[in-house]
């Protein structure tokens, strides 16, 4: 089974990781639920439901260990050991990636990169070594890599996807736009930025809307004045 913690009640605790993470750099201490339910935009019931499955909790007069909370969420949801991930797609999305995790994660990194271009074959890219597409299974299965990244072409998508299962990926993050199909027991976590935006902009147009139907001005409309006077 790979549902033994909710995957949302994952994504919560490496943003509470991330933001005691930041507050140890600023000198901060302590922290109680409400303050980091505050911060991660949940409850303070949800926070301490979630901090639970760590196995940490605070007390009542001071709250949370900055540093013990953060050590305790990075032991249960970080890996112990490198992890190895692959990334398929080097064009302007697979680079961003390749730039944004450099160095981020010490257990976790993106140790390899695959094409179709022959132009970037043996490159490094962002220190990341490119191999052909067609050597992806024994890259994949000489270095001991796990997770996978898709930012290939959607009708590329499915190919890849299968080409990373077969070698042993259990984990793939997905760019594309296309609903892939895995056997049990790989997680796939779908990443639509279009999606995202479209998304954005309509609930924008909503907000408008109801401005302008309550008769407010729109502050997009103020601030616009605000720079012309």
């Amino acid at each position: 089974m790979i549902d033994a913690v909710p995957y949302r009640t994952i994504g919560r605790l490496t943003l509470y990781w991330r933001i005691l993470r930041d507050l140890a750099s600023e000198g901060e201490t302590y922290i109680y639920s409400h303050d980091l339910a505050l911060r991660s935009r949940v409850t303070a019931a949800q926070v301490r439901r979630d901090l639970m499955v760590v196995g940490y909790s605070g007390t009542p007069a001071r709250g949370y260990d900055v540093k013990k909370l953060r050590d305790h969420i990075e032991a249960f949801v970080f890996p112990a050991e490198e992890q190895r991930a692959i990334i398929a797609g080097v064009g302007n999305i697979g680079r961003a990636l390749l730039k944004f995790f450099l160095g981020r994660r010490p257990t976790l990194k993106i140790v390899a990169s695959l094409e179709t271009n022959p132009d970037k074959f043996g490159r490094l890219i962002h220190g990341c070594p490119c191999y052909s597409i067609e050597n992806a299974a024994s890259v994949i299965r000489e270095q001991g890599i796990t997770v996978g990244v898709i930012a290939v072409p959607d009708k590329e998508a499915q190919y890849v996807s299968d080409v990373f299962v077969e070698a042993g990926i259990r984990g793939i993050l997905n760019f594309a736009r296309t609903a892939l199909h895995v056997s049990s027991g790989v997680y796939v976590e779908d990443i639509d930025l279009a999606m995202s935006m479209d998304r954005v902009a309509y609930f924008a147009r909503q907000s408008l809307k109801s401005e302008r139907s309550a008769g407010q001005k729109p502050a997009s409309e103020t601030a616009h004045k605000e720079i012309n006077v």
